[in-house]
């Protein structure tokens, strides 16, 4: 598992103490408004008001401080045209128009906090589906990925408001991890926007783990990708800032020498046992390794280079130890069933953990039944490098153990901080770079809905004039002939739309900038009334409604 944020990229935020209200501005008597494919209109009159969207509110309908203001007979008549649906759309249109949707991280770190509270939090990864479906059903919840690791803890969401997104964000982990809300605002980080984009990049380049350039969180940003694949929720704008993230991380290793001479979680975990056992040596140690899966591969193979020729390995099957045991034939290694985990614990001296189980293996009473360790190692050394963690907490109030996990790896790898530190000021220029490319492709993005719009009314037009066309021949045309039309009517409407097109491109393939695609966006809307933000929030709005159905 990849280490969490460190060198002072991500960004702590206290918990918010309330959010700021929104204001619901009045709809003019018969105005016309449209969601989906169904106009209606409001003419009534409340109290001798126009009705505003904050009357249609239904919440504003039950013990709101004006209520005793709208008649009953009004309201009743309200109901009767407009149903509940269309209410919730009206009361929530100015605020969707108004308000951009934001990219949004609210997660934990190793250095925000402990382990204990982490690992409540913890979201396996064959759960990272359901809580994308989970996350996406929430109200102001567009898109979603998580990224879970043993040192961090990250929802990325994109938020129709960001007040609201880190709200029901955060009741969300409260409630599938039962850490109370006021306790996660103690620990947690917010990044917004461009701070949430560059965290990640910098997450994907190894430049925000514990151990710096550390190259298996580069693999697990990758994970994030292939299993949000086909998942509804895991939209198009959250899966490409994963996929540039990852562009960067890759330019980062193969461009800059930050991962050599790096370590990682595992040979951390090595290297800390060395300095709490009474021989730094691995001659003479009994070592056990429970889990034998990458992490613990990884931590055979530095147990290996520090010179350790002999091990037990427990794990659920054999196979996977019999691979490693082939990789490093010269050493020796055993393979032992889980239900052999307390017997061989007990001929251990030092027990490394690294299993993805979601409850602790070894038990306080479990170790203290285990037999002593020999007089020279005076007590059995536990070294659990798994989130949530193998070895129960409570282990460590025995005198015959002593129990260390991630959180204790920082002793290790404070070590040549200024190197490290050197080494990300290399990478961070590339960082820079690949920032820049996707501010491009995500600043594209915004002229999409008129693009859409535009060809759609180009569309329309081009079909009834061939439709008026072809009804003054009436039955007197053959087919080759209304092809001919149809083809030449298709061929005038790709030349005209192809100068319009050019100029709603801002994907850094020309000179053109933002703020000139974005006046071009804005001046095709005014010449052609093509209300791109209407649609906008349309598809929202439909978008949301199909998710709540499903």
């Amino acid at each position: 598992m990849a280490a969490a944020a460190a060198n002072g990229f991500a960004t702590r935020f206290p918990c918010p103490i309330a959010e700021p209200s929104t204001s619901c501005s009045s709809l003019a008597s018969g105005s016309r408004l449209r969601f989906g494919s169904r106009p209606f209109r409001i003419h009534r009159l409340v109290s001798g008001r126009r009705l505003s969207s904050s009357n249609l509110n239904p919440s504003c309908l039950v013990g709101g401080s004006d209520k005793n203001s709208i008649q009953s007979g009004a309201v009743e008549s309200m109901a009767l045209s407009v149903s509940p649906l269309e209410l919730l759309k009206t009361s929530t249109a100015e605020r969707y128009t108004k308000e951009k949707s934001s990219i949004v991280i609210v997660g934990l770190n190793v250095h925000t906090a402990p382990v204990e509270i982490r690992e409540k939090v913890n979201i396996p990864e064959s759960q990272w589906p359901q809580a994308i479906n989970e996350l996406c059903a929430l109200n102001h919840i567009e898109e979603a990925a998580v990224l879970s690791t043993c040192n961090r803890i990250e929802i990325y969401v994109k938020a129709l408001s960001q007040h609201r997104g880190v709200k029901e964000v955060t009741e969300w982990m409260s409630k599938t991890s039962g850490v109370p809300v006021s306790e996660l605002c103690k620990h947690r980080i917010l990044l917004y926007n461009k701070d949430a984009t560059q965290h990640l990049f910098q997450v994907a380049s190894g430049l925000d783990s514990l151990v710096l350039g550390e190259g298996q969180i580069l693999a697990q940003v990758k994970q994030v990708v292939t299993v949000g694949q086909g998942v509804p929720g895991f939209g198009s704008e959250i899966g490409g800032l994963f996929k540039h993230a990852i562009t960067a991380g890759k330019r980062v290793r193969t461009e800059t020498n930050i991962a050599s001479g790096s370590v990682s979680v595992s040979s951390a975990a090595v290297e800390l046992a060395l300095l709490k056992l009474q021989e730094p040596s691995y001659a003479n140690a009994r070592v056990l390794v429970v889990g034998a899966g990458k992490m613990g591969k990884l931590l055979i193979k530095h147990l290996i280079a520090k010179g350790c020729e002999r091990m037990v390995v427990v794990n659920k099957s054999e196979e996977k130890v019999a691979a490693i045991r082939e990789e490093f034939k010269q050493v020796e290694i055993i393979y032992r069933p889980v239900s052999e985990l307390l017997s061989s614990a007990s001929d251990a001296d030092l027990i490394f953990t690294c299993t993805a189980s979601e409850t602790p293996l070894l038990f306080k009473e479990q170790v203290k039944m285990l037999p002593p360790v020999r007089p020279e190692i005076k007590s059995r050394l536990f070294i659990d490098i798994s989130v949530p963690r193998n070895v129960d907490s409570s282990v460590s109030d025995l005198e015959t153990a002593r129990v260390y996990d991630v959180d204790d790896l920082k002793e290790v790898v404070s070590a040549n901080m200024e190197d490290r530190l050197r080494k990300a000021m290399e990478a961070q220029s590339i960082i820079e770079e690949e920032l820049s490319k996707y501010e491009a492709w995500k600043d594209s993005r915004e002229a999409v809905p008129t693009i859409k719009k535009f060809r759609a009314y180009v569309e329309r037009i081009r079909a009834a004039e061939v439709e008026k066309c072809l009804s003054k021949f009436g039955d007197n045309i053959s087919k080759k002939e209304k092809q001919a039309i149809y083809d030449l009517s298709m061929g005038i409407v790709k030349k005209l739309l192809h100068g319009p097109m050019e100029h709603l491109r801002c994907d850094g393939s020309d000179g053109r900038s933002l703020n000139e695609v974005l006046e071009n966006m804005r001046a095709l809307n005014r010449m052609f009334d093509l209300h791109t933000e209407t649609s906008v929030l349309e598809q929202k709005i439909r978008t949301k409604l199909e998710r709540s159905q499903k």
